[in-house]
Parts: structure tokens; sequence; C-alpha cells
């Protein structure tokens, strides 16, 4: 494995370790979550599952756009769930933005790969 793939992998895992351990720590208090919190652990495990599955690529150019779809899809179905529960006005306005922001990166990204990615 070459380095840029090491580094691109690690990157994307670090947020998956914290989200396991996070996930251990919680366990017994799965039934007193929030439906918020509910919602915004799933999308994190799909968000992460998806990231891992996307950087399995060898190239790292299509590791990195994989990977980064999947983070930015998980990005906006965090701030879904923020628009769907939160009340606070910077926090709602902060995720408006991420979703205006990534949705044409992920267009962009899926594109890439439609003109890139070895068949």
């Amino acid at each position: 494995m070459n380095k840029k793939m090491l580094f691109l992998t690690v990157l994307l895992m670090s947020p998956v370790a914290v989200f396991a351990a996070n996930q251990t720590m919680q366990m017994g208090g799965h039934g007193s979550l929030s439906p918020a919190s509910q919602e915004l652990m799933a999308g994190m495990k799909t968000m992460h599952d998806d990231m891992m599955a996307g950087v399995m690529s060898s190239d790292p150019d299509v590791a990195f756009a994989k990977g980064m779809i999947a983070h930015h899809q998980g990005a906006i179905k965090m701030s879904e769930t923020q628009l769907k529960f939160g009340k606070d006005p910077e926090m709602r306005k902060l995720a408006e933005e991420i979703i205006k922001a990534q949705q044409p990166e992920i267009d962009q990204m899926q594109e890439w790969l439609k003109n890139h990615q070895k068949q």
C-alpha cells in the first residue's frame, strides 16, 4: 500500500474508531437515546460503512472520491436530521449551508467517477 493510500485510509478511518468506541460505551443506554440521537447514529453508521467500502479502491483518486461522496452524504443526512429536530437558528442555518455546499460536491465527484473510473 503506498503512502498516499495509507494516509487516506487512516484519515477516513479515524472517525470510525471514535464512533465505534462511543457506540461500545453507549450500548447499555440505547433505550434512553432521543429520536434525534438515534437518527444521527443510524446515519453515521451508514456513512462509515459506505466510506469504508469506498476507500477500498486501489486507485487513490477513486478511493478519495468514493470515500468523500459517502462522507458528504453523511453530512447531508446529519444536516437533514438537524433540520427535522433542531431548534437553534444558528445550527439550522449551518445545516442548510452544509446541504447547499456539499450536494454540488457530491454531484461533481459522481460525474468525475463516471468519466475516470476504470470499468
